[in-house]
C-alpha cells in the first residue's frame, strides 16, 4: 500500500448504510481519470470488508485505510477502466 500518494478527488457517504457506499464509490471510480486517487469516508463498518471485496474484482488499488471512532477512510487509486 502506498501512503504517499494524495487524494484528488472526495466521496464523503458518511451516515449511510450499504449499499450506498460502495455503489456510490463505484460509480465515482467509473468517471476518474487514470491515475486519479479518490478518498472515500464512509461511517458503516461493513465498507472495511465491502469496498476492499468490491476491488478486488477491478483493477483499481487500495492504498490505505484507516479508521478513526467509528469512521473510515479509504485512498483509491484509478488504474485502468473496466
Amino acid at each position: 500500500m502506498d501512503e504517499g500518494k494524495a487524494a484528488t478527488h472526495l466521496l464523503d457517504v458518511l451516515g449511510f448504510f450499504c449499499p450506498i457506499p460502495v455503489a456510490e464509490a463505484k460509480q465515482a471510480l467509473l468517471g476518474m481519470e487514470i491515475g486519479s486517487v479518490l478518498k472515500v469516508l464512509a461511517s458503516d463498518p461493513e465498507t472495511l470488508h465491502d469496498i476492499p471485496l468490491m476491488l478486488g474484482r477491478t483493477p483499481h488499488e487500495l492504498l490505505v485505510v484507516e479508521s478513526n471512532e467509528g469512521e473510515y477512510s479509504f485512498l483509491i487509486e484509478v488504474k485502468e477502466h473496466e
